[in-house]
């Protein structure tokens, strides 16, 4: 799949990559995890706490998919809003998912000063702003809803809003807490970290076949070796359709743009998004850029998504401007990336009959790399103590109301 496309920002920051070879010998392991992404790495940093023989495998070099165009913004909120979760999933399973959302951001904060990377993860408020009159009902019952489950959340009016930033909104949601880093920089730390505690880590090794047996799989690689695996974890991202295809997902593509580095910024560098669908994010960076994100567009297809780049990227200039039109941005970098979500709203831990002993992370949506923590720590228990709590929330199979 041709993940991405433009001029991207994150791998200019990596001074130090680190190398990983193909493999080149029959293996056997407790768990193959299959991508070296976000996901892949978070699963094989939590497991390899564990006494297991772990392997990670990735057709690219890795953190060379969606990684590297994932603009983590680290928020327990989602597109599909708490109160919107509520009327498909119940008010106690929908409250519960943003709570492990809000929990895997603690998590990563930990996990992010444990590593040899230095992922510049920082705290950071979020703004969610009401894009017109007709969403102001969407803000009040959101943020009521956030305050009866105890989120750290205050309501901004027309003039609150006017009084930290230069743009009109009706209303507005501040939140508390979310967070930013630099996913890449996060993988390879994860990565590195796993590898100090004993994981094996393949680049550019891809599986073209797989065999089912009573207490293993055996997959082929595309350098004639064989891996058999107790256990299989799928983290390769929009490229788990390929092994697997899940009718709960869907796949569009997204536009950003990360801005030359700048001296003035907004109140506290929150994050910033709205409730007009597709909509606009913002965040800043370590080296203090702006990365501005969105302008979604439905189409799956490479040719017509990459069409679009250079409209889209000027844009969300233009978008940018009628916010803040005092700070003068250009994009020194642009990009075109597929982008996957899921109908109901939730990720998904795909765990299929024709698939034993396999698990899928469909950690899509505008959140992944929280989705991914949340996920990968479930996966964790299942596999290391037969069950979890929080299955039943993100399971293909979840009830619907």
């Amino acid at each position: 799949m041709d993940l991405q496309s433009g001029k991207l920002y994150w791998p200019t920051t990596i001074t130090n990559k680190p190398t990983y070879l193909p493999l080149d010998d029959d293996l056997t392991c407790d768990v193959l995890i299959v991508g070296g992404g976000s996901s892949g790495a978070q699963a094989a940093y939590y497991l390899s706490q564990l006494d297991m023989n772990i392997i990670v495998i990735d057709k690219r070099d890795v953190g060379a998919g969606s990684t590297s165009t994932n603009t983590a913004l680290l928020q327990y909120s989602g597109d599909k809003m708490f109160f919107e979760l509520v009327s498909t999933f119940g008010e106690e399973r929908s409250a519960r998912h943003l709570k492990l959302c809000q929990k895997a951001i603690d998590d990563i904060e930990i996990a992010s000063k444990k590593l040899p990377y230095h992922s510049h993860f920082t705290r950071r408020d979020s703004l969610y702003f009401s894009s017109s009159l007709e969403d102001v009902e969407k803000i009040d019952k959101e943020y009521h809803l956030l305050k009866k489950h105890g989120f750290d959340v205050t309501y901004f009016t027309k003039e609150q809003i006017k009084e930290h930033y230069p743009f009109y909104a009706p209303a507005a949601i501040y939140s508390f807490n979310d967070g930013e880093l630099n996913p890449l920089a996060f993988t390879y730390g994860l990565l590195e970290k796993a590898k100090d505690n004993g994981v094996k880590i393949f680049a550019n090794t891809e599986l073209v076949r797989k065999k089912f047996c009573d207490d293993y799989v055996q997959f082929f690689t595309n350098n004639q070796k064989s891996i058999k695996a107790k256990y299989v974890i799928f983290t390769a991202g929009y490229e788990n359709l390929e092994f697997k295809k899940e009718k709960n997902t869907t796949i569009s593509s997204s536009y950003a743009i990360v801005t030359q580095p700048l001296e003035n910024f907004w109140y506290n560098r929150t994050l910033i998004w709205e409730t007009a669908r597709p909509y606009m994010y913002m965040r800043t960076t370590h080296d203090n850029r702006i990365i501005i994100g969105g302008l979604d567009e439905t189409t799956a297809f490479v040719d017509r998504r990459d069409s679009m780049l250079i409209h889209k990227r000027d844009q969300l200039v233009r978008d940018f401007n009628q916010l803040f039109p005092s700070i003068h941005i250009k994009p020194d970098y642009y990009l075109a990336a597929f982008y996957g979500g899921t109908h109901d709203g939730m990720p998904i831990l795909g765990m299929y009959d024709d698939h034993p002993n396999c698990y899928f992370i469909y950690g899509y949506g505008d959140n992944g790399l929280v989705y991914s923590t949340v996920l990968t720590q479930i996966i964790r228990d299942l596999i290391h103590k037969g069950s979890s709590d929080n299955v039943d929330l993100y399971i293909q199979s979840r009830p619907q109301l």
